[in-house]
């Protein structure tokens, strides 16, 4: 390992008391990691994906300062928070509160938006309750979330120690919209998608996805008196169909067992209308788009307010009206009230605005729905809180924070990172891109590959002694693509007229087919509006994204891709046994720990604890299962083999198996060589899980695809890689379109389609269709002129035929 000898000027004094040490971590593949790092200052970890970043920084520091700040609150109330485990290190000195900004996304509950998940609607609420005409309340008569309650109540009270209760009428005013319960849509239910009318109950008339008669559901609705489940639906009476739909919850017994009987429309609304669509598991999510249509709610108008709520306004805006505000614009707004009696107020409100703009969020409002944000946008909308905070000798730890931003704006995400440094708090950033990394004053490289050829730290010290090291992270920092000297000719296009979704403003575009396509453009210019709204969903576009893979700890790249089949069936036939044997969740696990391979005791308010299975020490199987072998391997050993390894294996001899070395050869392809065939899918990043769902794409012949910031979480020398497979699937007949906004797969572009030239309603219009080298020569763009910048421009134009109109 290189480490820097003796800090340099402006960097950590030696003192123990400015350092965080880190000493044995073996966090994941960490092997007894050890490392000093500086407080108070900007450290940015870096190497390749799997080298270890996120397990020293998130897995081991973050979780222990976490882990130790909530053991000094009292049993009871750790009783309420989430139970964390301590990190597997010797010793961690130096600590200070951790504050984690990651990339998870803000959950899909419908009623969170921009403004709930900030200060931002809490202070407007405020705002309006004091200067509002006319004056309609407390701040909550202007909250989506409260509804209007009136009527008798007990309350309690407290009087020179004695407790008395006493009746009263109570009246809260909320701003709940009654129509819509502050959701800003409603829906209506196709009947004939939820039953068969023709059959009945037990005859499986029931199709909505888990509504089987063969578990609890059937019980019920076979117990509950309600209706003969033996009677087809059209013969049911008005009273028994307004039971089976629409019944309040009522308490029944059955079988001797108090149980809740629920009409099915109201079940269906809490437990699958009640989160954001896209979230739910594939099956749900294909039951509720069939059976359920959403509209703009008639009487709010979507705002989600109630009349009285959007009644009240200050210089003719509502409530419903700022929020419905770009975000600049708002805080332009905010500035010019002047009033005295609120004026602390409207200096902390034009502050968090202000800082929504400074982070490159502007082009929100403060109405969009949590639950629609990208994983960056979702990472420095959690910014926005700690950007005016007064606290100091903080650690704030960062996970990739340029994911989602233009070279434009990786320039002011580097100027917040540097005001958290200079307010006296230690930043900790995971990154790759060398824009960031070069503002850092201490780097760490771990590697020096992935999985368990990683898991060490291969260098410490400052960027430019990195830079000069022999590490795969040195070597690349100063790493620049060039233009193509010619780019390939289209072989047609993708016709896309008057596009409108969200900003666009009436966009017409031919998107070249048979060619590399790259969107381009500013956070919030549009370009994941016009795929959305106009590309994904047609007949062959397969769109590859970063949301999550539903799946339970159990799930593993093996079991997602279809691995696993063919193997499963390769070990049976080899041992003349059944497949089943060879499936941890089936026939083969290990009793003990039900294929889990860990047994997991509840501690109530302390963590739970994951003890190796003494049965299986972690195998997952039966011990007979693992005397059965497929060359020298038992079904256990193949899951731990990375995929490379399992590619080889694989590939020749006794244990050749075509369909599986195909199915590795695209993990390979799309990087993702280090992973394990039994890693846990809940333990891959945005950026590996984009790469496995693309890799299960991989043998569709023709289509188009659609990618979504495929760079996010690669290594400077794994971007090489993926370009050439990038390539590989162009010629072999297949359509590309990624958005992007790494400027080495804008070089590698056939054509590219700039959108601009701001964000929000500054943006929303195509402002460049051409060549890399087109855009580079033109600079009529930021993209164009971070570009140039980028390849060394001046350069010499690219043949290229425009696509036909």
């Amino acid at each position: 390992m290189t480490r820097a000898k003796t800090p340099s000027p402006g960097q950590h004094a030696a003192d123990s008391h400015d350092l965080i040490r880190v000493t044995g971590a073996r966090v994941n593949n960490l092997k007894d990691v050890s490392v000093d790092l500086p407080k108070r200052r900007l450290t940015v970890f870096t190497g390749v994906s799997g080298s270890g970043k996120s397990s020293l920084v998130f897995g081991t520091i973050a979780a222990e300062s976490q882990r130790l700040i909530n053991e000094t609150y009292s049993a009871f109330v750790q009783g309420f928070m989430p139970t964390l485990g301590r990190p597997d290190v010797d010793v961690l000195d130096g600590l200070t509160t951790a504050i984690i900004v990651d990339q998870q996304r803000m959950g899909a509950d419908p009623r969170s938006t921009v403004g709930t998940a900030t200060d931002a609607n809490a202070m407007l609420r405020i705002l309006f309750s004091r200067l509002g005409k006319p004056y309609i309340g407390s701040p909550q008569a202007f909250s989506f979330n409260v509804a209007s309650i009136s009527g008798a109540g007990a309350v309690t009270i407290q009087r020179a120690g004695a407790t008395v209760k006493e009746r009263r009428a109570f009246s809260i005013t909320g701003g709940m919209c009654p129509r819509c319960e502050g959701r800003g849509s409603v829906n209506d239910i196709d009947l004939t998608q939820v039953y068969d009318d023709s059959k009945s109950l037990n005859e499986g008339a029931l199709t909505i996805p888990g509504y089987s008669m063969d578990g609890w559901y059937g019980r019920i609705f076979g117990g509950c008196g309600f209706f003969d489940p033996d009677k087809p639906i059209r013969r049911f009476t008005k009273r028994e169909l307004n039971d089976l739909l629409y019944k309040e919850p009522t308490k029944i017994k059955v079988e001797g067992i108090n149980l809740t009987y629920e009409g099915l429309i109201p079940k269906i609304q809490k437990s699958m209308l009640s989160k954001e669509v896209s979230s739910l598991q594939p099956h749900i999510r294909a039951f509720v788009e069939r059976a359920v249509t959403f509209a703009t709610c008639p009487e709010c108008g979507g705002t989600r307010l109630s009349e009285g709520a959007r009644s009240s306004k200050i210089k003719g805006i509502s409530i419903a009206d700022a929020c419905a505000m770009q975000i600049s614009d708002l805080a332009e707004w905010v500035r010019g009230l002047k009033q005295p009696s609120v004026a602390p107020l409207l200096v902390a409100l034009g502050e968090t605005l202000d800082s929504f703009v400074e982070i490159g969020l502007g082009y929100l409002s403060l109405d969009r729905p949590a639950g629609t944000l990208s994983g960056g946008e979702s990472q420095r909308t959690k910014m926005i809180r700690h950007l005016g905070s007064s606290l100091t000798d903080v650690t704030y730890v960062f996970d990739e924070p340029t994911i989602g931003l233009h070279p434009h704006d990786i320039v002011r995400m580097n100027n917040l990172l540097l005001q958290l440094r200079d307010k006296g708090n230690t930043v900790l950033v995971v990154e790759h891109k060398p824009e960031t990394i070069a503002i850092a004053d201490h780097a760490v490289d771990l590697g020096p590959r992935a999985g368990t050829d990683g898991g060490q730290v291969v260098f410490e010290g400052t960027v430019e002694e990195l830079r000069a090291s022999k590490t795969l992270t040195g070597q690349h920092l100063d790493d620049r693509a060039s233009l193509k000297p010619s780019v390939r000719t289209p072989s047609g296009a993708m016709e896309v007229r008057g596009a409108n979704t969200h900003n666009l403003r009436n966009v017409n575009v031919d998107i070249p087919m048979g060619v590399l396509t790259v969107l381009t453009g500013v956070a919030g210019s549009g370009k994941s509006s016009l795929i959305t709204g106009s590309v994904a969903g047609r007949e062959g576009v397969v769109s590859v994204d970063q949301g999550p893979i539903r799946g339970s700890r159990r799930s593993n790249p093996a079991t997602y891709t279809g691995l696993l089949d063919p193997i499963r069936k390769a070990f049976a036939k080899a041992n003349g046994v059944k497949p089943a044997l060879f499936s941890a969740n089936s026939e083969g696990a290990c009793p003990n720990c039900n294929g889990a391979g860990v047994v997991y005791t509840d501690l109530a308010m302390m963590a739970g604890v994951a003890t190796l299975c003494e049965v299986c020490e972690g195998k997952r199987f039966q011990a007979e299962v693992l005397d059965y072998k497929l060359g020298d391997k038992d079904i256990s050993q193949v899951l731990t083999m990375p995929v490379t390894k399992a590619e080889e294996f694989f590939g020749a001899g006794e244990a050749r198996i075509p369909a599986a070395h195909k199915i590795l050869g695209h993990l390979a392809d799309v990087g993702l060589g280090y992973l394990s065939l039994g890693q846990p899918l809940t333990t891959l990043s945005g950026g590996e899980r984009q790469r496995l769902k693309l890799a299960t794409h991989m043998s569709e012949a023709g289509g188009v695809y659609v990618l979504d910031e495929p760079t996010a979480g690669l290594h400077l020398a794994d971007v090489e890689q993926l370009l050439a497979l990038l390539d590989r699937l162009v010629d072999s007949g297949k359509s590309v379109i990624v958005i992007e906004h790494h400027q080495a797969v804008m070089a590698h572009a056939d054509w590219i389609i700039d959108l601009g030239p701001g964000a929000g309603h500054d943006g929303g219009q195509i402002v460049f269709e051409g060549t890399p080298a087109d855009l580079v020569a033109a600079r009529t763009t930021l993209t164009g002129q971070h570009l140039a910048a980028y390849v060394g421009a001046p350069v010499k134009k690219a043949p290229a035929r425009r696509t036909a109109r």
